[in-house]
């Protein structure tokens, strides 16, 4: 696979680059790191003074660790969920957990970017009364509202949903999504939500080996027969009003006037 460097940088670094017909792969918190890569002369290696961050593409989307499940038995936190335990569907079903992937984020600016800010629903944000305390999930993970799948990213109004800066969040945390056999309607904090669908691959997930070792292939997940809001732009009027948002075409409207007069300005 190519030798390992040890090299000095003199700080944290984490990325990729290319230098004398090579790829390289750094990883490391510094001032020592680990250089993976095919090279040809070892002794002309020399470090490049800055890298570019990971790229955050692969991140998955999921609930945060300590987001309580309903289950048969009452509510656990998902990331004491396993193989083989029951949670709740929204219309009363118990249905067992066929997997759990997790994902640990170490939040670190070299390792992270604001595409990994989650989303916190306010308690009470969703309407009567849901969630029953603040759920945090990543943007592009769905919550189910009037016969809708909507992405939480789509439901930022700034104030009782809103994203979640990083210097907010602890140094690591975890991600956990609970896969069914269907793609179910469940409940996270008494608020209904989904469970995996394979949009993104589970080779995302850190624990992807166990499932192949399990399973021995992937498999599809036909999607639930509900129309998935991915963007602001897709919410119908009086889903807008309820969460707070303006009317599309006025934030448009808006949006489009503000560039004009700095056009006009410059």
């Amino acid at each position: 696979m190519g030798d390992q460097i040890n090299e000095f940088f003199g700080g944290p670094f984490a990325g990729s680059f290319s230098s004398g017909g090579g790829t390289f792969v750094v990883l490391g918190d510094g001032p020592q790191v680990d250089v993976y890569g095919i090279v040809a002369d070892p002794d002309a290696f020399v470090a490049p003074a800055t890298l570019p961050p990971l790229d955050t593409s692969t991140f998955t989307v999921c609930f945060l660790e300590g987001t309580r499940i309903a289950t048969p038995e009452g509510e656990r936190v998902v990331e004491s969920l396993a193989i083989g335990d029951l949670v709740l569907t929204a219309d009363g079903r118990a249905v067992p957990v066929k997997w759990i992937g997790r994902q640990r984020i170490r939040n670190h600016p070299i390792f992270a970017s604001p595409k990994l800010e989650p989303v916190r629903i306010s308690a009470g944000a969703l309407g009567d009364g849901l969630p029953h305390r603040d759920l945090y999930v990543t943007a592009a993970h769905g919550m189910i509202l009037e016969g809708l799948v909507v992405n939480a990213g789509a439901l930022v109004n700034g104030t009782t949903i809103r994203f979640v800066p990083l210097s907010e969040m602890p140094e690591t945390f975890t991600w956990y999504h609970i896969e069914t056999e269907g793609h179910e309607e469940i409940l996270a904090h008494g608020a209904p939500t989904e469970t995996f669908v394979d949009y993104v691959g589970r080779s995302r997930f850190d624990n992807h080996q166990e499932y192949l070792d399990l399973y021995g292939a992937e498999r599809i997940i036909p999607e639930m027969r509900r129309p998935r809001v991915s963007a602001q732009r897709m919410l119908p009027a009086h889903l807008r009003a309820r969460l707070g948002l303006p009317d599309h075409g006025a934030a448009v409207a808006a949006e489009a006037g503000a560039l004009m007069r700095r056009l006009k300005a410059a």
